[in-house]
Order: C-alpha cells, then sequence, then structure tokens
C-alpha cells in the first residue's frame, strides 16, 4: 500500500542524515555529503564530464549540495552555464556564499522530484539519486523526470553496493537500471571500473 507520507518521511531522513554528517565532520566538505572521501566525488566528476563536450552549454546540477561541480566545470569548459538546485537549506547556503558573484552560475532552494526542474542542454546528478526510498518506483520516476528535462542528455552515478553505515543510501543492480534507461532513450551507455562499487549511466536525446 501507497504511504502518501512516504516522500516527505524520506526527505526527512536523507536530511537527518546530512546534519549528522555535518555535525560530525563540519560543514562545507565532501565528507557532510556522503562522499567516503573528496577523491570520490572528484572522480565521480571525471566521469561525468565525459557525457560530451559541455562548452558553452547549460547544466543543471540536480541535488548540487555545495555546488562543488561548479569550479570543476568552469576549470575544463568554457562559457559553461550552470544551474544548481538543492533542497537542503544547510547546503545550498554555503554554496550561496562560495560563488556569490561568480559568472555563469545560479542557485535555487527545491526538490528537483517534486516540482518540474529547469530545462537546460545537460542535466547531471552525482549521488543525488543513491538514497534508500520508501517506494521501490522512486528511482525510476526520478530518472524519468530528470531525464525529461534536459535537451542534449542526462548523467547519473548510483551505488552498485551499500557501504557499512551507509544510513539512508541504496544500490541498485547496474543491469536492471540500464535496461530501464534503454526503453526511454535511444541511446544509453553504462560506465563501471572507475571507483569500486560505483557506476555512471548516461543517457542521449539522439
Amino acid at each position: 500500500m501507497h504511504n502518501p507520507l512516504g516522500p516527505w518521511l524520506d526527505t526527512a531522513a536523507i536530511l537527518r542524515y546530512h546534519r549528522q554528517r555535518i555535525r560530525e565532520y563540519g560543514p562545507g566538505g565532501a565528507e557532510a555529503l556522503g562522499w567516503a572521501r573528496s577523491e570520490g566525488q572528484q572522480v565521480r566528476f571525471q566521469t561525468l564530464t565525459q557525457i560530451g563536450d559541455l562548452a558553452y552549454h547549460s547544466v543543471l546540477d540536480a541535488g548540487c549540495g555545495y555546488a562543488d561541480l561548479y569550479p570543476y566545470l568552469r576549470a575544463r569548459f568554457a562559457g559553461v552555464q550552470y544551474h544548481g538546485i538543492e533542497h537542503m537549506p544547510e547546503l545550498l547556503a554555503v554554496a550561496q556564499a562560495r560563488y556569490h558573484g561568480a559568472a555563469d552560475i545560479t542557485l535555487s532552494e527545491g526538490d528537483f522530484l517534486r516540482t518540474p526542474p529547469p530545462p537546460a542542454d545537460y542535466v547531471l546528478a552525482s549521488g543525488a539519486l543513491n538514497y534508500r526510498p520508501r517506494n521501490p518506483q522512486f528511482i525510476y520516476r526520478s530518472i524519468e523526470k530528470l531525464f525529461g528535462s534536459c535537451r542534449l542528455g542526462f548523467g547519473f552515478n548510483l551505488l552498485s553496493w551499500e557501504p557499512a553505515g551507509g544510513g539512508p543510501l541504496a544500490s541498485y543492480e547496474p543491469a536492471v537500471i540500464l535496461a530501464f534507461c534503454e526503453q526511454l532513450a535511444p541511446r544509453v551507455e553504462l560506465l563501471e571500473g572507475y571507483w569500486e562499487g560505483d557506476f555512471t549511466i548516461f543517457m542521449y536525446r539522439q
């Protein structure tokens, strides 16, 4: 039976998880976002940005956290227009303070799964879909919604195994997720082997 409170309970669990990580590691670092260490975050960025030449394109960072993807993109792709959306105020406030007045960046507060995310050439989600939902259809609806917001491509990563003490983090079988994505997009790519227990999928409009 579907629990109408499920999405709010999921959100509450995610907020508790990150607030505990902030208390434990302090604000502003990759550990507060749930990464074991910053190296893993950077490797995932490197993998996600292989989706295409992002120069002079708009990029939506769904669940942007501290918007760490923004300086990574700026250092590698000219003319990137970055938009980050984040539903946790504590994370968004740090991002806004860091990049106040910076060029080609907009940040907004919101849940990209409950309100229509702004369209962009490319949509990227790094770690934003890793949470364990009460509704088993959550991951599929999330992929469908975010793919619907991209003009050219959507890239996201997921865990293929659950870390010890991972809290609300969930894992998925790459082949199952790949098969679902192939029903939605004319071209889909699966990337594995770049980081233990992690996989990335690219979905393209053509």
